[in-house]
């Protein structure tokens, strides 16, 4: 179960420490640990073995993509996707970002191995997509791997509000606008994967 600390609630005053929200240059939050341990590994497990990848390559990022709505889960995960978690983690979000969202939920798997970047980019299409929550996966990332999260102040790739390391087990949440910039910067050495659950309006 992806817990935020707690089995049930993602709420930032409830979970004060492990929930690190900011209002600039758009609302998103930091939580040290989303996945619990045993998940996290026989995440990884699959992840290197049995799933299905398949390579998305456009002007501004390179990556794999696994859909996990579509894959043949091993039962020990098929709880990323069940009712009841997609559920808890709605209304988390709802809790942090005081907003209401749908009942729809994606769940989406990205792999990014040697030379894949993601280009600066705000996740903006102008629907119903809302919010994302990415949770980073590894098998440990130090600074000369590369991998980074970037958060931008503006378009301009030197403007950089904060750089986060990919660190496993880790979240960021965010509310999806036309400022929400952000990247990763280029993979040197491993594989950075990321579940990625999109909420909409």
């Amino acid at each position: 179960m992806i817990s935020f600390q707690t089995p049930y609630v993602l709420d930032r005053e409830r979970t004060a420490g492990s929930v690190d929200f900011h209002d600039a240059p758009f609302r998103y939050f930091l939580s040290e640990r989303c996945l619990a341990p045993s998940t996290e590994n026989d995440l990884l497990g699959w992840f290197e073995t049995d799933a299905s990848w398949h390579l998305v390559e456009t002007d501004f990022y390179a990556q794999y993509e696994c859909s996990m709505f579509y894959a043949a889960l091993p039962q020990n995960l098929c709880q990323l996707i069940s009712k009841k978690n997609l559920f808890v983690l709605r209304r988390s979000m709802e809790a942090i970002f005081d907003t209401s969202l749908s009942d729809r939920v994606s769940l989406v798997a990205h792999k990014l191995v040697s030379s894949h970047r993601i280009g600066i980019h705000n996740d903006y299409l102008g629907g119903d997509e809302s919010h994302r929550l990415t949770i980073q996966v590894n098998r440990g990332f130090n600074d000369d791997d590369g991998g980074l999260f970037l958060i931008f102040n503006s378009v301009d790739p030197s403007d950089i509000h904060r750089i986060l390391r990919p660190i496993s087990g880790s979240g960021i949440g965010f509310e999806i606008g036309v400022n929400s910039n952000h990247a990763v910067s280029r993979v040197h050495c491993g594989e950075r994967y990321t579940l990625v659950y999109t909420f909409y309006a």
